[in-house]
């Protein structure tokens, strides 16, 4: 893996109101996620997008979630986002295809290798860890063993699958990751975020920093 960063960044997906943009934006979180997978819970319309978009402030990144879409919903959404998040089987060329830095989600099924998928997505600006759920792209609430992450993986490695205020402190002390992200974790319904638990998870990642850079 890359070297750990100094500060653990964090993503706060699943976003479909601006109360929770505001909130998240105030606890200082570094990104947010739009989902654009119309079979989520947490989907939201480019028309929507377009609206919460501009609720976003200068420096917090906007990342749009798609799982094998069609390129022109993509197109459509691109002028309101920051980056591009794949989270389907995309092949390389196709994450590559728009004017838009890219994340590439990994589900880490039984066999998966890192270090090929690393050379494979080589454009990505980072590889996406989720759990693996047969027919399920993301957004299980499952954790998966992260002691299957290499500790020499070649591109920053963003965790995810499960994470909560509870289980945070540890992952960000056992893994590392360049960031982490969290939806279901954080809310209280799909889509309707929870103040208390974005606060709480805030607090844990940023804890878990100080202790991971006070260890010998």
């Amino acid at each position: 893996m890359t070297p750990a960063p100094s500060r653990t960044r964090i993503k706060f997906c699943g976003l479909t109101r601006r109360a929770d943009i505001a909130r998240a934006v105030a606890l200082g979180v570094d990104a947010l996620g739009f989902v654009m997978w119309p079979q989520s819970k947490r989907a939201i319309d480019a028309a929507t997008l377009a609206a919460l978009a501009a609720e976003v402030p200068a420096f917090v990144t906007r990342v749009g979630l798609f799982v094998d879409a069609d390129p022109d919903l993509v197109e459509q959404c691109a002028p309101y986002l920051d980056m591009l998040q794949f989270h389907g089987s995309e092949p390389p060329a196709d994450c590559a295809g728009y004017a838009t830095a890219w994340i590439k989600a990994l589900r880490m099924r039984d066999g998966v290798d890192l270090h090929r998928e690393a050379e494979r997505y080589r454009g990505a600006s980072a590889l996406l860890l989720d759990a693996y759920r047969p027919g399920v792209p993301g957004g299980t609430g499952e954790v998966f063993d992260w002691s299957r992450i290499p500790a020499t993986l070649s591109k920053p490695v963003i965790l995810a699958g499960g994470l909560t205020p509870d289980n945070i402190g540890r992952a960000v002390r056992r893994v590392a990751p360049h960031a982490v992200d969290v939806s279901g974790g954080i809310e209280a319904a799909p889509g309707r975020k929870d103040p208390a638990r974005m606060a709480a998870f805030v607090e844990r990642v940023a804890a878990a920093d100080r202790v991971r850079k006070a260890a010998p």
